[in-house]
């Protein structure tokens, strides 16, 4: 699961990304919740990626940690564009399913790499 979780997280992403594209478009709240979940949502693979080299197993657990927390960050911003209807709920309905999955998952190697430290 670690293994494809790079690359799960980068697709993600990517999905972000495209995502805040649209919001731009138009002025005002939308461009700042935009910059928001740029920030959030692609950090969250950035810090997975950078936890694949970690130094040691509490770096490693340090790095998900933060990954986990930016999940959750990204969760709530994609959360407040769908209830102002700033795009179509059909087009963050995916992306906060995966998001949710994310956390998830984070939260369970977070867990067992703590378990597996005592």
């Amino acid at each position: 699961m670690k293994s494809d979780l790079p690359e799960r997280t980068f697709k993600f992403a990517e999905q972000i990304v495209k995502l805040c594209r649209a919001l731009e478009k138009t002025p005002g709240a939308s461009r700042t919740l935009a910059t928001q979940l740029l920030r959030s949502g692609t950090s969250v693979g950035a810090n997975v990626e950078e936890a694949q080299a970690s130094q040691s197993d509490a770096d490693f657990i340090h790095k998900y940690s933060i990954a986990c927390k930016e999940a959750r960050e990204t969760h709530y911003w994609l959360r407040l564009i769908a209830s102002n209807g700033l795009v179509k709920q059909e087009d963050t309905n995916t992306i906060l399913s995966e998001c949710n999955e994310l956390i998830a998952i984070l939260t369970s190697i977070i867990k067992k790499m703590r378990a597996r430290q005592k």
